[in-house]
């Protein structure tokens, strides 16, 4: 067990909270983006086929879906802290031997679009452990958080969590994709532009790991739930198969959970090929935009627009509610989805247009997304708070899985201009989920 003499060890009562929350939220989104975004984009520029990347990309989100079934396992086995540093621990090494094993596709190869997606076997599978130690280090650090600092200090660093969250996003889907296309046009050679870009990764998140496991409070509060108890296997299948029960059974189960399926659609099937269409030749239908101008379009000012729809949005919904709110957050979901459209018919060649449509359209989903995660707060309530609302994230993973699964085929199927067509026609689909949730909701939930 993970237990140090207070003497000897920092605890949470010295250690300053500034200490460790911003790097403990950036290492909690770094290997998120690496795997989820990180992979699309390298993967497109390897050369394989939109069906396969979109695919095989998603199956790596696997574990966020599945995380629910095995975090009452984190709460009763060791502390939080042993394992955050050991999934850490753990990531670093699956990031060095992504960097050591990375495939070089021939050039020609790549050129043609047609790189199989078998020569990345390894890859794939390292992907899929990093996203497992990564899920499971998301549920450890948010309990973590919760037992390390007063309940006013988790108050006041709420928004600090939240802002190194973003800082890690714009790293992940900026930073490092900025990165990979300089050294794309630096080297000539796309393989190892995208091999020394994840060794950067590698080398930062070792530097992370290091500095938590010796800097890490130790709080006593920070120990298995079940302490001196013999753990089995169902103990946590108990606790999850008793707050699953009690989910199916509440009233309007299964509205709620065609609204957390149907609610995001529209971005489900967007969000898989927004990289490739900006990165691919404007004879196949993209706008040919090179890597690292990607890393700053969709990776900075993207994720900027994102951040800010997200913070007006919390705004906006604590004002007026939920209810009052849904409406307006559901046309901010769908209408701004034109953008793509717009951007798919006309293909300019101009940065800041291509910039601002991006923003228009990641503004929207982050203001329209306020009332997915309020649905999903009101929806939960009651005595299982907390597992119905790992439940409901459950959800929501499968909700972007879904789609992703048979994005790129579609893509590939039908082009650019029409994909995105299709992607507004879902739109109806968030609009009529949102109709029905509309006449069930609290007027007075989520006003201050």
């Amino acid at each position: 067990m993970d237990k140090t003499n207070s003497t000897t060890a920092p605890t949470a009562a010295t250690r300053n909270p500034w200490w460790w929350v911003p790097t403990l939220y950036f290492a909690e989104g770094v290997p998120y983006f690496v795997v989820n975004n990180i992979s699309v984009m390298m993967f497109t520029k390897m050369g394989v086929p939109n069906g396969d990347m979109s695919f095989f990309t998603t199956l790596l989100y696997f574990p966020w879906f599945l995380k629910g079934l095995w975090s009452p396992i984190v709460d009763v086995v060791k502390t939080k802290r042993w394992w955050i540093v050991a999934m850490q621990i753990l990531m670093t090494a699956m990031m060095i031997l992504l960097t050591l094993t990375l495939p070089h596709p021939a050039p020609d190869t790549i050129a043609g679009g047609q790189t199989s997606i078998s020569i990345f076997t390894v890859t794939l599978v390292l992907f899929i452990i990093a996203a497992f130690a990564s899920a499971t280090h998301d549920i450890a650090a948010d309990g973590y958080y919760m037992l390390a600092h007063s309940t006013k200090s988790q108050a006041a660093f709420i928004g600090i969590r939240s802002v190194f969250y973003r800082v890690a996003s714009i790293f992940g889907q900026g930073v490092l994709v900025l990165i990979a296309g300089l050294l794309e046009k630096q080297t000539g050679d796309i393989p190892l532009a995208w091999q020394l870009t994840l060794g950067a990764s590698a080398a930062i998140f070792f530097v992370i790991t290091l500095y938590h496991t010796f800097l890490l409070p130790r709080p006593d509060s920070d120990k298995p739930r079940i302490e001196g108890e013999k753990v089995t296997l169902s103990t946590g299948a108990k606790e999850f198969i008793s707050s699953f029960v009690t989910f199916v059974k509440k009233p309007g189960v299964l509205l709620a959970i065609a609204f957390m399926l149907l609610y995001r659609l529209p971005e489900g099937f967007l969000i898989k090929l927004c990289m490739p269409f900006l990165v691919h030749p404007v004879t196949e239908g993209g706008l040919g935009l090179d890597t690292d101008t990607v890393g700053l379009v969709y990776g900075t000012f993207g994720v900027l627009a994102l951040t800010v729809g997200g913070i007006l949005g919390g705004i906006y919904a604590s004002r007026v509610g939920l209810k009052a709110s849904l409406w307006v957050m559901a046309a901010c979901m769908t209408l701004p989805c034109l953008t793509f459209v717009y951007l798919a018919i006309v293909q300019p060649s101009n940065v800041w247009i291509i910039s601002i449509a991006v923003a228009i359209e990641q503004f929207g989903y982050g203001f329209g997304f306020t009332a997915y995660m309020l649905y999903m707060m009101y929806f939960s309530e009651g005595e299982f708070k907390t597992s119905h609302y790992a439940i409901c994230t459950a959800f929501m993973a499968l909700s972007m899985m879904l789609p992703g699964f048979v994005a790129g085929y579609i893509q590939e199927a039908i082009g650019y201009v029409n994909f995105f067509w299709m992607v507004m026609a879902c739109c109806v689909a968030t609009l009529l989920v949102t109709y029905f949730v509309d006449r069930k909701i609290d007027p007075d939930y989520g006003k201050k």
